[in-house]
């Protein structure tokens, strides 16, 4: 797969720029503790809304708090979470939708039932009504997020297992007694992974635009704690005096997204992978 990748994309700057932007991005956010000059949550409101100095290279905020350090720790949570959101929807949807496709049946038809009907809303209606229902809190807005994109997963894996289960590597395998766990493990799941990788790429950028929406409207992190939607919330206030509170966070999600969908549509071109919206 990825000597297909490099082979595919070889010459393409804008894929390259984006993934140099992700890695510099993802080493931030390991890397957050160490490089952060000062505490992102100490207040000191002798020194709030300083210009950037060699202390507070992006300047301090309402609070006295440290712009750049809390942009810093704020990419820990949104690239953290957004990626824990991918992995266990991922998880949760290879499941499904394997054990869906595979079986058939009844089961089959519960199952993408289901489905359709968590479809049937719209995302980010159907997250605030589960984060309603658990209350405030990140975690609480992860697993939400969890429990609506894992049927899109399950979704796209259920149709390529139900494509591949009648081919003739599966027959053969089937043939020379190999049983259905061994199938789905050796066979099934090596082929449709690929694909799902691919589209993860494409539901990274959203997964942080939603933990960023919904922190802004005060339902996912809670202050003290950066995260970038809730800092473009906490600049609102001051639009007009200190713009630079919520254009810092605001182009930090911009980058991370852009990224994001770059890298994803492009793979999604080499691979034949459609974006679900």
């Amino acid at each position: 797969m990825m000597t297909r990748i490099r082979t595919a994309l070889k010459g393409k700057w804008p894929f390259a720029i984006c993934s140099g932007i992700l890695v510099v991005f993802f080493l931030v956010s390991i890397l957050a503790p160490w490089i952060a000059p000062n505490d992102p949550i100490q207040v000191n409101l002798a020194l709030k809304l300083m210009p950037p100095s060699l202390e507070y290279p992006l300047g301090t905020d309402q609070l006295g708090r440290c712009n750049l350090s809390r942009l810093l720790f704020g990419a820990r949570v949104s690239l953290g979470f957004a990626t824990l959101i991918f992995v266990a929807s991922l998880g949760i949807g290879l499941v499904i939708g394997t054990l869906s496709g595979y079986r058939g049946g009844w089961i089959d038809t519960l199952l993408m039932r289901f489905c359709d009907g968590v479809m049937a809303f719209p995302n980010l209606v159907l997250v605030l009504g589960i984060v309603g229902l658990l209350g405030p809190g990140l975690w609480q807005v992860v697993v939400a997020l969890m429990m609506v994109q894992w049927v899109y997963y399950a979704r796209m894996i259920r149709g390529m297992v139900v494509s591949m289960k009648e081919q003739n590597f599966i027959t053969a395998a089937r043939i020379s007694g190999s049983s259905n766990w061994k199938i789905i493990r050796r066979h099934l799941v090596p082929n449709v992974l690929p694909p799902i990788m691919v589209m993860g790429t494409l539901e990274m950028g959203w997964a942080i635009m939603d933990i960023s929406a919904l922190s802004f409207l005060g339902l996912g992190i809670q202050p003290p704690t950066p995260e970038w939607g809730a800092m473009i919330h906490e600049g609102t206030s001051f639009m007009r005096s200190n713009p630079e509170l919520m254009l810092y966070p605001g182009l930090m999600i911009l980058f991370v997204v852009i990224s994001f969908n770059v890298i994803g549509e492009s793979l999604s071109e080499q691979f034949g992978v459609k974006r679900r919206y």
